[in-house]
């Protein structure tokens, strides 16, 4: 049966592939998880969708992948930023000769017009609507039609990442009647049930929220290199490069690029499937490869003539959480011998095969003025733990670990929480499970749906648990995670950490805009984190992918979609 199935997936593939355009020389195709939901660039669900769209519309900031940097697109340079008592002023100019694609120019009434799609009420806005909630107001200037200033609620350092991005919409093409032009950004915050009567916006809102407004390609045509050619539902999506685009004639900015003609996305929702395709010569690039097949394919010289693969370092990290709500854990010995029982080497060899990096703290080892070299990953060390549960005051018994808390004997258990199906948790906590028996600590090992998990996080209501979180080299706002006004019920700070120098120390990292300052302030909160052993970091993992070696310029990231594909060029 399994050669058949195999045989009967080869003949999909090599008919999907026969029913579309001739394959230009430097056309690349990549493959698509999931067929994108909608290419909206206000209501898209997806990354394979974002992806896309970031290829048709820009934002005035994005990361270059080739340096894992912000820069400004769009804008001719990053804001001047002022701050003021209550609020903070974001200063843009656009590029002189960013355009749309009727040759008309983008100007800042085309930023104002896409704030108001983004803060309105009645249209589908709800993802982004939270994201530019602190944006108060937009100030054009009456001497340049291509400068203005962002008005924001507050500050905190996030905010000039934010003020730039979001995809910029051609009001031309948007709102061709001028629906739009009866309402004010500065009147959309607060409470917005009056305008929810405006003719003019109810008028918009049926419009904008029909599905035209994320598939129709004479709409979807923002200020970036590519066009939507085609999109065959379920087979795949072809975009193709604009004509005298203005990004290429622009002096001085390597990293606006639209190389290749023709970019096609295979919708190929197996992996196996998308594996077979690759190894068919069918794609170009794969990502997201599991482990096992990563290693397969180093070992195929035939494939590695062909293709080269690449693991980047990527911002998402997997962590352990302890309650310190709970008695037993309320010292932090008690936690740090748990720390010492995690054997985070076997986790990454046993779910990662070695594709990942231990780290110490929530900062990425790759970005090295920030992280911590001086402190070493807790290792596997029964001995350790053993000293620690001792001097916690935890006794060994026959039966266990015991002491005397608030008058009560307590025994030292541990229930492991993780989100079901996904192994590499279950690994961890089976590796957990398995060290902790040789103590005499018993522990129980329990997946539990997504959203139930949340809510007994939520609640407070777990001993430990595993999660990954994902980040960026650009922000480095752990508030939330940390700080102990973020640990009631319902906030982000699941384990209760926190001490007064360490929200001190929070607080500091978000005002200081000196380098070095924060450089010594993030060593500083890690060296915390770490001795208090809560909120306990694993392992930055790593991505692994495989690209056609005709193409260079691929400028490999650990930032999602860990490569540019706007910039692949043929090898001469």
């Amino acid at each position: 049966m399994r050669k058949i199935s195999l045989v009967l997936v080869a003949l999909l593939l090599f008919f999907t592939c026969c029913n579309q355009p001739e394959r230009s020389p430097d056309e690349v195709r990549i493959r698509l998880a999931t067929e994108p939901e909608t290419l909206s660039p206000v209501s898209y669900s997806d990354a394979g969708g974002l992806q896309v769209i970031n290829l048709l519309f820009q934002s005035l900031l994005s990361a270059d992948l080739a340096t894992d940097q912000m820069k400004p697109f769009l804008a001719n340079r990053m804001p001047i930023v002022e701050r003021q008592d209550s609020v903070t002023l974001f200063t843009y100019e656009l590029r002189e000769e960013a355009s749309w694609a009727d040759g008309s120019p983008v100007t800042a009434a085309d930023v104002a017009f896409t704030l108001k799609v983004l803060k309105a009420p009645l249209l589908n806005n709800e993802q982004l609507r939270p994201q530019v909630a602190f944006i108060q107001d937009i100030s054009v200037s009456p001497e340049n039609p291509k400068r203005f200033t962002l008005v924001a609620k507050g500050y905190t350092p996030e905010m000039e990442l934010l003020t730039g991005d979001f995809f910029i919409l051609p009001a031309y093409l948007f709102d061709p009647d001028g629906l739009m032009k009866s309402v004010a950004v500065k009147d959309l915050n607060g409470d917005l049930s009056e305008l929810e009567n405006n003719d003019n916006l109810k008028r918009y809102a049926a419009k904008f929220n029909t599905p035209d407004f994320g598939r129709n390609p004479a709409l979807l045509q923002g200020s970036g290199g590519y066009v939507l050619e085609k999109w065959a539902n379920g087979q795949y999506l072809t975009l193709k490069r604009k004509d005298d685009w203005w990004g290429n004639t622009t002096a001085n900015t390597g990293h606006l690029t639209a190389n290749p003609e023709r970019i096609t996305f295979q919708i190929i929702p197996e992996n196996t499937t998308a594996l077979l395709a690759l190894k068919n010569r069918q794609l170009d690039v794969l990502d997201n490869i599991s482990a096992d097949e990563f290693e397969d394919l180093r070992k195929d010289k035939s494939f590695l003539q062909e293709y080269a693969l690449y693991t980047p370092d990527a911002y998402e990290f997997v962590y352990a959480g302890i309650n310190t709500r709970l008695p037993k854990f309320s010292d932090k010995r008690t936690r740090q011998a748990i720390a010492h029982l995690l054997d985070v080497n076997s986790v990454i060899k046993v779910s990662q095969q070695n594709y990942a990096t231990p780290t110490v703290g929530p900062v990425p080892p790759s970005v090295k003025a920030y992280y911590n070299n001086n402190l070493q990953p807790y290792p596997l060390n029964t001995a350790k733990a053993t000293e620690l549960l001792k001097a916690a005051g935890w006794e060994r018994e026959p039966q266990g670990w015991f002491k005397n808390i608030n008058g009560k004997r307590v025994q030292l258990t541990l229930t492991v929480n993780y989100r079901a199906g996904n192994t590499t948790y279950e690994n961890a906590a089976i590796i957990l499970q398995q060290h902790a028996a040789e103590l005499g600590i018993p522990v129980q090992v329990q997946g539990l749906e997504n959203s139930l998990l949340s809510d007994k996080l939520k609640s407070h209501d777990f001993d430990l648990f595993f999660r990954s979180l994902s980040g960026n080299p650009f922000v480095f706002n752990f508030q939330p995670l940390f700080h102990t006004s973020f640990a009631g019920i319902g906030g982000p700070n699941y384990t209760g950490v926190g001490t007064p120098e360490s929200d001190r120390l929070l607080l500091a990292i978000n005002e200081t805009a000196d380098p070095a300052e924060k450089a010594k302030l993030l060593k500083r909160l890690q060296e915390v984190l770490y001795e208090e052993a809560a909120f306990i970091s694993m392992y930055y993992q790593k991505e692994r992918l495989a690209a056609h070696r005709r193409f260079e310029n691929l400028h490999i990231s650990g930032l999602k979609p860990n490569y540019d594909v706007s910039a692949f060029r043929l090898k001469e």
